[in-house]
């Protein structure tokens, strides 16, 4: 007689807890960690690019409005500044920092 093998189907329900533990030994680079969730938070870089992209703006208008006869090429520096503009503040506004998105996602 041969013998004729089980097949069973089992199912398994798993919960996993991936919550953070604090443990007794201290992290000497928690301090790191705490500066990068701060600039995260904070959006400190694209603040900064930000900042940095309208004061270029500025600068570059008043110099191309000063121009007595401006060219085609001239024009289209400016053109391609303020376009880089608008790509600039989509992106800013079109983010959030990283902390946020796991809150939101609770």
């Amino acid at each position: 007689m041969e013998e004729v093998p089980l097949k069973k189907k089992i199912e398994i329900e798993l919960e996993v807890d991936t919550s953070t533990k604090h443990h007794s030994i201290s992290n000497k680079y928690q301090w790191v960690i705490d500066l990068a969730v701060a600039v995260d938070a904070w959006r400190i870089f694209p603040r900064i690019f930000l900042t940095t992209y309208i004061y270029l703006l500025y600068k570059s208008c008043v110099w191309f409005m000063s121009l007595p006869d401006p060219n085609t090429q001239q024009a289209g520096l400016i053109s391609v500044i303020v376009g880089a503009g608008a790509a600039w503040f989509g992106l800013y506004t079109g983010s959030k920092p990283k902390m946020q998105d796991k809150d939101t996602k609770k």
